[in-house]
């Protein structure tokens, strides 16, 4: 599908396999790791507390211009735009790889479960409500891929508008992209899939990236990654905040919003699936006791609106953990999307039927809608295909 640069450097990289936009799946029991992960429950968008939202007939995305809360129907079928189109320009792949040595914010760490233990990385008591498994960390090296999209239309030498995204290479995004950058609905933009360092959850080093709630995984995209995809795949990238956007699901998408978040003069725009602003932040930081709990409890209440358009989806049998109050996802993005409506930001709620987290045939319907509606108000220009 993609025409890939004959360089030694790509050579190999294309068959790896990238975790996209989601958590992994429960693993079967063992005796290592114990039970299964109870099934979610299944909500009702129209429970007491949720938001009031507009019931779309089923298959219906949300209208791309509007701003507010929705519901999808139980149908998701995948969105032409989704599919390689005949007579539309293929953007190219660059992948690359970085290793954890060369890294000054993220040396790298891997989780370490301790059945009898509730100590952090940093030594700490585990919180309360945090469950009878304690986890602590050890060094241990990463090597991270990442790969660029550059569309057909790019014109080299120019700054281009970007999006970042998490947990690794998207094709389903770069398809999306080729089809609604020809069709003059997006800006000619490059994409920059990143992927992780690897585990998963508290103690890891993916978790350490994603879930903490700091600038410092936006400062180690901006000082290590960037420079590298401008040079690997010879493009220039806007410093216009306007221009920036980030997305990611799951714990992905938590970490979008902190990117934009703790630098606004970064990134405006934001789109999340499944975002985990619930309580996996670790080690324990007592500025944000709750993790990304804290953006809908404390931090988007008190502070004065930013300059941010957001799209967030959520599936009514995403994930839920009853061990404390604040690991329940649909609560979670549901009380997002009221402090947003509150404080009078741009954006859009989508809580769709018949899902699950991250969900797959979600992302199918959705994601043309979706960054249509964040790329609103950014110029789209140059010549059609």
């Amino acid at each position: 599908m993609f025409r890939l640069p004959s360089i030694a450097l790509l050579i190999g990289l294309i068959t790896g396999v990238y975790p996209a936009m989601a958590q992994a799946p429960a693993a079967p029991p063992t005796a290592a790791t114990g039970p299964t992960r109870p099934a979610a429950p299944t909500r009702d968008p129209h429970t007491p507390g949720y938001v009031t939202a507009k019931e779309l007939p089923d298959g219906d995305n949300a209208p791309v211009k509007a701003d507010g809360n929705f519901i999808l129907g139980p149908t998701h079928n995948a969105a032409p735009e989704m599919t390689a189109q005949e007579g539309v320009p293929q953007g190219t792949v660059f992948d690359f790889t970085m290793e954890s040595a060369d890294s000054k914010f993220y040396p790298g760490i891997a989780r370490v479960t301790n059945a009898g233990g509730q100590t952090a990385p940093t030594g700490q008591t585990a919180p309360a409500g945090a469950g009878r498994m304690g986890v602590t960390s050890h060094p241990a090296p990463y090597t991270r891929r990442v790969a660029v999209y550059v569309p057909k239309q790019y014109v080299p030498g120019t700054a281009a508008p970007f999006i970042v995204g998490a947990d690794g290479i998207d094709r389903a995004l770069f398809t999306a992209l080729d089809n609604l950058i020809a069709q003059h609905r997006v800006p000619v933009m490059i994409a920059v899939s990143i992927g992780n360092g690897g585990g998963d959850a508290q103690g890891s080093e993916r978790g350490l990236e994603y879930d903490t709630m700091s600038s410092l995984y936006a400062e180690f995209v901006e000082k290590e990654v960037l420079p590298l995809v401008e040079k690997q795949a010879n493009v220039k990238l806007t410093k216009d905040p306007e221009g920036r956007a980030t997305m990611g699901g799951s714990s992905g998408g938590s970490c979008a919003l902190i990117m934009a978040w703790y630098h606004p003069e970064l990134y405006h725009r934001v789109l999340t699936y499944s975002g985990t602003y619930v309580n996996q932040q670790w080690p324990v930081n007592p500025e944000t006791p709750h993790g990304a709990w804290e953006f809908h409890e404390h931090l988007i209440p008190n502070a004065p609106a930013k300059p941010l358009r957001i799209w967030m989806e959520v599936g009514d049998r995403d994930n839920f953990s009853a061990r404390d109050n604040l690991h329940d996802w649909v609560v979670a993005n549901e009380n997002m999307a009221k402090v947003l409506a509150d404080k009078g930001y741009r954006y859009q709620f989508v809580f769709a039927r018949n899902a699950g987290h991250t969900d797959r045939t979600v992302k199918q319907q959705t994601l043309p809608e979706a960054l249509e509606y964040i790329w609103q108000g950014y110029p789209v220009a140059g010549p059609k295909n």
